[in-house]
């Protein structure tokens, strides 16, 4: 989000290609293997469960699948579609990333499969977060990497994305975001809106201003509680203004 940062639905759920792959120095204790689109062959792996595809469709009276993730060193492949997002002078190597696929309940009330990019050492709790999300039918509206919208926080936010990593400074300031860290998350924008004063970001968020009565898509105890979990702290509760859609590991 905004100031005050410190710190296609197919008929058909299409299936992933799956490769396994031999670790390199992984980070975590999954065993190797992981689940790659066509144009991310270069990556390499490092923890994974199946991933199967961008939206899975269920009937009214079928359970939706289960949750499933990869977590995925960014090769370069990868690193060319982030250019809008990463470039040489950030503040964080592309080395200390990792590029996350995982599942989302959608406003749809469907599975989707997620994009997001964090801090490597955030990657398996940021996981645990979504998955805790998933599980209470949480409702997400979209999770893409900012370069969809060319790095820019304003676009993203309009379209209520649900989104990571972006290497940008501060609105208003010379410091570099959390989220140039890979060590922030922005939820449903539009539902979660940053409001300081008469200012509302996205302007979308306007209905959203107050948080009562609550909403779908608005973000809930239990949300909160997860990110507090794994030791994020959440921007509704900053004192000089409000950013709903904020969670970050620093608390700015």
């Amino acid at each position: 989000m905004r100031a005050h940062r410190v710190g296609s639905a197919t008929t058909a759920a299409t299936l992933a290609l799956i490769v396994s792959v031999p670790l390199l120095g992984a980070d975590s204790g999954h065993p190797a293997g992981a689940v790659l689109s066509p144009g991310d062959s270069a990556e390499v792996p490092v923890s994974t469960t199946a991933v199967t595809g961008t939206v899975v469709h269920a009937s009214a009276t079928e359970e939706l699948p289960a949750f499933s993730y990869s977590i995925t060193r960014i090769g370069p492949a990868r690193a060319e579609r982030m250019s809008h997002s990463w470039r040489p002078g950030c503040p964080i190597g592309l080395g200390r990333l990792r590029f996350l696929r995982m599942t989302y309940y959608g406003f749809d009330e469907e599975a989707h499969q997620g994009r997001m990019v964090v801090r490597r050492r955030w990657a398996e709790p940021v996981v645990e977060v979504f998955r805790t999300a998933y599980d209470i039918r949480f409702p997400i509206r979209r999770m893409w990497l900012v370069d969809r919208y060319e790095g820019s926080d304003a676009q993203s936010m309009d379209a209520n994305n649900t989104s990571g990593f972006n290497c940008r400074l501060a609105e208003g300031g010379s410091h570099w975001s959390q989220h140039a860290y890979g060590a922030a998350i922005d939820v449903n924008p539009v539902q979660n809106p940053y409001v300081k004063g008469a200012i509302v970001l996205p302007e979308a968020g306007e209905d959203y201003v107050e948080r009562t009565p609550r909403r779908k898509g608005m973000v809930t105890r239990k949300v909160r509680r997860a990110f507090s979990d794994i030791g994020w702290s959440w921007g509704g509760n900053f004192e000089t203004l409000k950013d709903y859609q904020h969670f970050s590991a620093s608390g700015g």
